[in-house]
């Protein structure tokens, strides 16, 4: 029954009136941890400490003194994000090992809430990539991919091939904190959000997936990759949760200079009734090239639903959104060639034991520890930063990304409350067929409906709206205006109740463990 509801509505109240206790959960998900570790959800598993959590939180309510919602909800956390005793690795030989002296701000706001840490998830290396298929520890496995639904629709060639390479993607590069939502493991997860890697694995996965406004959330302790548009994300099973993690976490930090001043008070939402004061905009430029047929015409449905409710839906233009992906590969590389400088072999994180000179070090550290996409991502940041590249690729980019910016200004200045579009041109693509392209193809494909909101700095989040005909999850994405968490959550959660997403049925594989069991559960944990 603790399983069932929100947090706040259910979660919490159980754990208030003693019907289960915060150890007790945290058993409930290591043990599915441990049944579902075939997904490779998780990196680390921080069983000890998680369990002598759950004991401080459980002794806490004892006393009648819970420090609030939170308080024994087990979470997990990208392993982006700096944790105090936790290696953080960034999915990279780099960084394997590697302990940090400090947690990220919203870590550290998590745990001062009783949030119990169950671990670290798996990622892209250093979450470039949309597949969660690029980091050293290996790919992610979509919970989707064993769940009745999916395995009704799809046919596979032999019974080998079901089990080993009918399995489909989870969307990253925070597939590992998708992964772990969407299985049970956890009842929220954090991941990062620079082009989409928040939002992308949520609408694989079926779960929502939150991209607040640039600044409302701390960045502090977030290993970075583009500091202009990383934003950490947010990923729950209804949208209720997703806006009690972001009044848990949102704020000033004077530890991140790009934080808001003004003090951020949390907000319960409400259930809205009448949405004929809506106005529903509709970018004629998001029909982009390689949308699939399925998803165009749930998009359609979407849109029809608020019309029929009484909503105003009115179709937009934002004009400068087919630069965008070109616009957005210069900028992130860039970023990323400054920042993936700071890995030298000296201060921390691996070492090459050449030593001929300090250059042959360096060079050897970093072909070592970096994977080709990382590589990759600093020859062509650094190519733009070049003395005779940097105006006609850099600045002309930050001219760019203004324009982009100044179409989303005046679209919600012609009256547009929200605008919504599809998360992913496609439903999760099997692994076999997503590593026949290369990265770099790979992400431009994927992030071409979700990036513009982070160069315009906008808050987004996927909600998951049905299923594919391959039983497999779709989600839509909604986008507000800056710092209107509220409304655009709102808007989110009505919808949400109108799709009614259906239950995932998760079937283990008998191959990796003997019993099979269903979980009959809801996006809002029912």
């Amino acid at each position: 029954a603790a399983l069932k509801g929100g947090l706040r509505s259910q979660v919490s109240a159980a754990l208030k009136e003693g019907r289960v206790t915060p150890t007790e959960l945290c058993q409930r998900c290591l043990a599915l941890i441990k049944s579902t570790k075939f997904l490779n959800a998780y990196i680390t598993v921080a069983e000890e400490t998680a369990l002598k959590q759950a004991k401080e939180s459980e002794e806490r309510y004892k006393r009648g003194q819970p420090l609030g919602i939170l308080d024994g909800i087990p979470v997990a956390v990208k392993d982006n994000f700096n944790t105090a005793g936790i290696e953080t690795t960034c999915a990279s030989n780099m960084l394997k090992g590697y302990i940090s002296p400090y947690n990220a701000t919203v870590v550290q706001k998590l745990l001062d809430q009783g949030a119990v840490l169950l671990g670290k998830t798996n990622l892209d290396e250093f979450a470039m990539g949309s597949g969660s298929t690029d980091g050293v520890f290996g790919p992610v496995r979509n919970p989707w991919s064993y769940s009745k639904q999916y395995k009704e629709k799809s046919v596979p060639k032999s019974h080998s091939e079901d089990e080993d390479s009918n399995w489909v993607i989870t969307g990253g590069s925070s597939g590992g904190s998708a992964a772990a939502v969407s299985s049970f493991t956890c009842f929220a997860a954090l991941g990062s959000d620079t082009g989409g890697s928040t939002r992308n694995p949520a609408a694989h996965c079926g779960v929502v997936g939150l991209k607040p406004t640039y600044g409302l959330i701390s960045r502090h302790g977030l290993i970075p990759l583009v500091n202009s548009m990383d934003v950490p994300g947010i990923l729950t099973r209804c949208v209720d949760d997703a806006a009690v993690l972001l009044g848990s976490l949102a704020g000033h930090d004077p530890k991140d200079s790009t934080t808001i001043q003004d003090h951020f008070k949390p907000f319960e939402l409400p259930n809205l009734t009448d949405v004929s004061k809506l106005s529903i905009g509709i970018p004629k430029e998001y029909h982009a090239p390689g949308l699939s047929s399925e998803i165009l015409a749930l998009w359609s449905k979407a849109a029809d639903l608020f019309k029929n409710a009484g909503a105003k839906v009115v179709e937009v233009s934002l004009p400068h959104t087919r630069y965008s992906i070109v616009c957005y590969h210069v900028l992130c590389t860039a970023e990323v060639a400054s920042n993936m400088a700071r890995f030298d072999g000296l201060e921390y994180g691996h070492r090459s034991d050449k030593k001929e000179s300090t250059e042959s070090m360096y060079a050897a550290t970093r072909r070592e520890g970096f994977n080709d996409v990382v590589r990759g991502r600093i020859l062509s940041g650094n190519y733009f930063l070049l003395k005779q590249n940097y105006e006609k690729y850099f600045v002309k980019a930050l001219k760019v990304r203004r324009l982009i910016a100044n179409d989303f200004v005046k679209v919600f200045r012609s009256g547009v409350d929200i605008l919504l579009t599809p998360t992913t041109l496609n439903d999760a693509a099997p692994y076999m067929e997503f590593i026949q392209e290369d990265n770099r193809t790979r992400s431009a494909q994927d992030d071409i409906l979700t990036q513009a909101a982070n160069m315009a700095g906008l808050p987004a989040i996927n909600v998951p709206t049905a299923l594919s005909d391959r039983g497999l999850p779709v989600g839509l994405q909604f986008i507000g205006r800056s710092f209107q968490e509220k409304q655009l959550l709102t808007v989110a959660k009505w919808f949400e109740k109108q799709v009614q997403f259906p239950m995932i049925q998760l079937e283990e594989v008998k191959r990796h463990d003997h019993s099979v069991f269903q979980h009959q559960k809801s996006a809002s944990f029912s």
